[in-house]
């Protein structure tokens, strides 16, 4: 798992995917949607907006095309 220093992203960013997460979270059906896979999400969201991804659309559009693959992993 990627390490990043807090100060790399602004808090309006952070907010941001949080949003995202939650978003994508929801998506992701109710029997499947553990911790794990909220953290490997998580982690495709920071390393989008790590590369330069900062827009909603754009981190949704990462953490989605992620998204399938993580749940099967993880299942």
């Amino acid at each position: 798992m990627m390490t990043f220093s807090p100060a790399t992203f602004s808090p309006e960013l952070v907010r941001l995917m949080r949003m995202v997460l939650e978003e994508v979270m929801a998506r992701v059906p109710v029997e499947q949607a553990t911790p794990g896979i909220k953290a490997h999400l998580a982690e495709v969201i920071l390393k989008a907006a790590a590369q330069g991804v900062t827009s909603y659309d754009g981190l949704i559009a990462a953490a989605s095309s992620q998204m399938r693959t993580i749940v099967t992993m993880m299942s």
